[in-house]
């Protein structure tokens, strides 16, 4: 299964456990219903932005799209089975680090970023609660959260809240590379 084909029954699977019909989940996230059509039979690589809406709409966090439609529950994550998805628009590669379908609100991903990219998501408050923590491993990450921005080297840690729109920048004219924690709390 490729990535746009998992990505595709994971929206398809989340969007028929919650009961929500195409126009009722465009309505909620603020992507077409076309698109979300389009995403759910895997005919087009969405951005990370558009992803970052359609996991809001869902009530779950942007990694939870990227796992397995029924994943094992398997305490451990083998390097080989850990899934690799490029963002079309900024060229970040993304890779969900943590077993998929063990029960925790913990999830770590890595992302490679790539020199004088930007991505940002325009989504503010998210469903349920949910705290990230960014460490960059190589290289320099500029993050805006809301109005306060943070320049982050090797070796620091940002820590907050996602409650207000986000941007991601890499300045320089290096790659980063960063792992990003984070603990999703639904409402309840």
């Amino acid at each position: 299964m490729d990535i746009n084909d998992r990505i595709a029954a994971r929206v398809r699977g989340l969007r028929a456990e919650r009961g929500l019909a195409l126009d009722a989940l465009a309505g909620q996230c603020g992507v077409s219903r076309s698109m979300i059509s389009l995403i759910e039979r895997g005919e087009c690589s969405p951005t990370a932005v558009v992803l970052e809406k359609l996991a809001t709409g869902l009530g779950v966090p942007l990694a939870a799209l990227f796992e397995a439609p029924s994943p094992p529950a398997d305490p451990v994550s083998r390097r080989k089975d850990q899934v690799e998805w490029r963002d079309p628009a900024s060229g970040y590669v993304r890779r969900n680090v943590s077993p998929a379908g063990v029960a925790s609100p913990l999830q770590i991903v890595e992302v490679v970023f790539p020199a004088g990219a930007r991505v940002a998501y325009e989504t503010g408050a998210r469903p349920g609660v949910t705290h990230q923590q960014i460490w960059v491993l190589q290289g320099t990450m500029e993050v805006t959260l809301g109005e306060a921005r943070h320049t982050l080297a090797s070796g620091d840690c940002l820590a907050m809240q996602l409650d207000r729109p986000i941007t991601y920048r890499n300045r320089t004219a290096k790659p980063a590379r960063y792992a990003v924690i984070i603990d999703h709390r639904p409402h309840g």
